[in-house]
């Protein structure tokens, strides 16, 4: 079977560094969606809109293909690279990484704000719990009435579940299961007579 597995946060965690009387806060957050993770960004910029910066890096996808980083207005390369480099130091993937920054008066020059932004994200990665997920993908089809016991059998492999169902004329359902067993269920689908994937 494909691996199809990827770690992400059981629930969001935070994380507190200070550097210089500057204070950052460090928000981890589970996200599915680019979508999601930029509600969270407005979210964060709303509730601390007197913070000098909320910078932040997300990872999508259990291939950990889809990501971004933003300096929010810090110089380039010293805020969103570090958290999104934290990221991929733990190998997290479905993640956002937001840190807002109080300042604090005291500059910290280039070397000082990418360590700060990188042990805020650590600090707030650590005080989660990291947990191994599996990409889902969802298989729809129809069959005939005849065909429920044969179609039944499939639902008790510990690796599908069923997410809809409708036994009707035509009957239909959608199962879900692990990516990397996708194809092997829609065989043992295609197999039962009368059985169409939608």
């Amino acid at each position: 079977m494909p691996d199809d597995s990827f770690q992400t946060l059981k629930a969001p965690s935070e994380g507190i560094f200070t550097e210089k009387k500057s204070k950052f806060i460090a928000f981890a957050i589970p996200v599915k969606t680019v979508d999601e993770a930029m509600e969270h960004v407005a979210r964060l910029q709303k509730d601390y809109f007197d913070a000098r910066h909320v910078c932040w890096a997300y990872m999508i996808g259990a291939d950990r293909l889809t990501f971004r980083a933003n300096d929010n207005g810090e110089p380039s390369g010293t805020a969103g690279k570090p958290i999104l480099g934290q990221i991929e130091s733990f190998k997290l993937t479905n993640i956002l990484i937001a840190v807002v920054r109080y300042f604090g008066g005291i500059k910290l020059g280039t070397s000082g704000l990418i360590a700060a932004y990188r042990e805020a994200a650590r600090e707030a990665i650590e005080n989660g719990e990291i947990i191994t997920c599996h990409e889902m993908v969802e298989i729809s089809f129809t069959f005939p009435y005849q065909a429920m016991n044969d179609v039944m059998k499939l639902t008790k492999n510990p690796e599908v579940e069923v997410t809809e169902r409708c036994f009707d004329n035509t009957c239909s359902m959608t199962l879900s299961t692990r990516s990397g067993y996708a194809e092997t269920l829609k065989a043992s689908i295609e197999k039962i007579d009368g059985a169409t994937l939608s």
